[in-house]
């Protein structure tokens, strides 16, 4: 993105510059250095805790990852699973036919110029199948969004500067493109602009959706687009996604897609350090084809069918990567099955992943216990350092945009409520906010439930806390 921004102009430079979409806040996606291991400081404090991995692990379901270039510099192929051989540029397709089940994540930014105010990129995903018949690709759920748009055919979510916590109601919330499309495939809501299914013909590409990415009428000349699917094909096919500019106010036609198939691909960006390599680390972003769209954990005891109340204080980590993976050793990104030279070697962050986590509670002590779940966002670190660190002060920094669903949590008298969703937003080195409490009498049990799909315009890790109500009282749980 900085060799991009003498494309702007001077006005919107600060607005880029604070954007999660920047370099400096996205050190999982746009390849920083990791924080180092902090020593106690006048300005952070330790809570001494354990920290341990998240059982359970990703699923085989493959998801095309689709997220370098981020910042779209010139029209070309972003990513394609087809077979090269006869193509104009063979090293442009992955080769990697998909069936059955399977994902796709994509998420891009375009910046206009002033000479070009009122440009669109436009996007599209193709498909065909890899045989020699018809094939039916059917959508189990999808959602796409704009971080701004002045249509309203076109669903958007500007960065609002949203509370800590926010529950979700009839309205629903969210701040970015990355956080609404979470929070709409979380709650099964509507498929929007899709259709149903497609039927894919053999003897050429079938243009599934073209979607706009405009920066006319914007300040600054700056807008992204973030795009998730599920689906479902009955026989092996082909996917690409391309990028190009249209004619006016007029996307390129099926015609103009299909020779686009047989060009370059669009410039890819950072180029990353090398898998095992020591010192800094540039993780780089994704194009390629991961193992695995959701991770499922189901959370007890050694040896036992329940988690006790007695473990807490105590959290998993969500989303840990390499460099980053607080103290377990884990390193939940996905492998790639296929990928780009000079793009990310793994799924690093796991944006567009759903985890799904279960926690059979039991008080096994003589007493009443009384827990809170919370989702944090700490300080960064790969070392165990006997607990979590965190700054006094949140930084300004924001780290996760998105929504988190909960079961069982204390509902009215104290019984375990039904399924609630909050939107929050996280900054650097944040405790809490706390999602809600857990009351358990001696010898009672509860199952909590925890969902959530890791949203682009995050920063990976965050942390699922299970902490005693007196521990938490003793520090603020949520953001000034």
């Amino acid at each position: 993105m900085i060799s991009h921004r003498s494309l702007l102009r001077p006005a919107a430079l600060a607005v880029l510059a604070a954007l999660p979409w920047a370099l400096a806040s996205l050190p999982a996606a746009q390849g920083q250095t990791p924080t180092p291991t902090i020593k106690p400081t006048a300005t952070t404090q330790l809570r001494p805790q354990q920290v341990a991995p998240l059982p359970g692990g990703l699923d085989g379901v493959l998801m095309v990852n689709d997220n370098n270039p981020e910042l779209i510099s010139g029209p070309g192929i972003l990513l394609s699973t087809f077979d090269g051989s006869g193509r104009g540029v063979p090293a442009a397709h992955l080769d990697l036919p998909l069936n059955g089940r399977f994902d796709l994540f994509s998420h891009h930014v375009y910046a206009g110029t002033p000479a070009s105010s009122s440009s669109t990129m436009w996007l599209a995903v193709l498909a065909q199948p890899r045989g020699n018949r018809s094939t039916t690709l059917r959508l189990v759920d999808g959602a796409t969004a704009l971080s701004q748009s002045l249509d309203p055919s076109q669903p958007s979510a500007p960065f609002l500067p949203l509370p800590a916590i926010l529950p979700q109601g009839i309205e629903p919330a969210y701040s970015g493109p990355g956080s609404r499309v979470a929070t709409e495939l979380l709650s099964r809501g509507p498929k929007g602009l899709f259709p149903d299914s497609w039927t894919l013909t053999p003897s050429a590409p079938t243009t599934l959706m073209v979607l706009p990415l405009p920066v006319r009428g914007l300040d600054p000349l700056l807008n992204g687009r973030n795009l998730q699917l599920r689906l479902n094909s009955d026989a092996p096919v082909d996917l690409a996604l391309l990028a190009s500019f249209g004619e006016g106010d007029q996307p390129p036609t099926a015609e103009d897609w299909a020779s686009l198939l047989q060009g370059p691909l669009s410039p890819k960006e950072h180029l990353p350090t090398p898998r095992g390599a020591s010192g800094s680390i540039i993780y780089s972003r994704v194009s390629g084809v991961q193992l695995g769209s959701r991770w499922r954990a189901r959370i007890t005891d050694p040896g036992q069918r329940w988690l006790s109340t007695s473990s807490a204080p105590i959290s998993w980590p969500i989303a840990s990567l390499e460099r980053g993976r607080l103290g377990t050793g884990q390193s939940q990104s996905a492998e790639l099955r296929r990928f780009y030279p000079g793009t990310a070697w793994a799924a690093h962050g796991n944006y567009g992943v759903e985890y799904e986590i279960t926690m059979p509670l039991r008080n096994s002590s003589q007493r009443p216990e009384q827990l809170q779940l919370a989702f944090e966002s700490p300080i960064k670190g790969d070392l165990n350092q006997g607990g979590l660190r965190f700054y006094n002060q949140p930084a300004k920094a924001v780290m996760f945009r998105g929504t988190v669903e909960v079961s069982g949590l204390d509902g009215e008298g104290g019984k375990a409520s039904g399924k609630q969703a909050f939107h929050l937003v996280l900054r650097a080195g944040q405790q809490g906010p706390r999602l809600g409490l857990i009351s358990l009498p001696p010898g009672h049990s509860r199952e909590l439930r925890v969902r959530l799909i890791y949203p682009a315009d995050a920063t990976p890790p965050q942390v699922l806390s299970l902490l005693p109500v007196k521990q938490s009282e003793q520090s603020p749980t949520t953001a000034p």
